[in-house]
């Protein structure tokens, strides 16, 4: 049985998510296993995919949209019709690299924003598939990037928490309007 979650790949004027942002309290706590993987997983994927298009995002968890489960949405190639978004239900980081390389993130709950993080570059993670498959993959580039971002979400963790260059981040959130004592510094 394959269930694909299928959503054209386009902006709505109305997404049917609403997204929260640096300072909401929502995006600090940490999301809920999900127990069974049924239709009503499968719809809020379909509407975080909906969303996630209509804000111009190459992933999303669910707590950025007010959901504390564990589940992501991933999608590098939103240009590409052909390519299918990745569904990641109670995805678990098994391996990361110990080559690691600092790239530029942004994200949909901290829009304007981007700053350079020091990650892993290559991330072995096992996660359930939107069928309820246990599914593992080993990921590197930016997809490897997006699942750890992604990942920080559900344990509430965003990543200007990981940014070593505190002045510039602070000027940079001051720019777009948000409060420095929103970051929780991880060290």
């Amino acid at each position: 049985m394959t269930v694909q979650v299928q959503v054209e790949k386009q902006k709505l004027k109305n997404p049917p998510l609403e997204l929260h942002y640096l300072g909401d309290r929502t995006l600090r706590q940490s999301a809920k296993r999900i127990a069974r993987v049924d239709d009503e997983i499968r719809q809020i994927v379909r509407q975080m995919l909906q969303t996630m298009y209509s804000a111009d995002g190459i992933g999303l968890a669910a707590p950025q949209v007010g959901i504390q489960k564990q589940l992501l949405v991933i999608d590098c190639e939103p240009d590409n019709g052909a390519t299918p978004p990745l569904i990641l239900i109670n995805p678990v980081i098994k391996k990361l690299s110990q080559e690691v390389s600092p790239v530029q993130e942004g994200c949909l709950s901290i829009p304007g924003v981007y700053m350079d993080v020091i990650r892993p570059e290559v991330v072995e993670v096992t996660f359930k598939d939107e069928t309820g498959r246990p599914r593992s993959m080993q990921a590197n580039e930016l997809l490897s990037r997006v699942i750890q971002h992604e990942i920080d979400h559900l344990n509430g963790v965003l990543f200007v928490d990981r940014v070593d260059n505190q002045l510039a981040l602070n000027a940079e959130l001051a720019k777009h309007k948000f409060s420095p004592k929103a970051v929780q510094r991880i060290d």
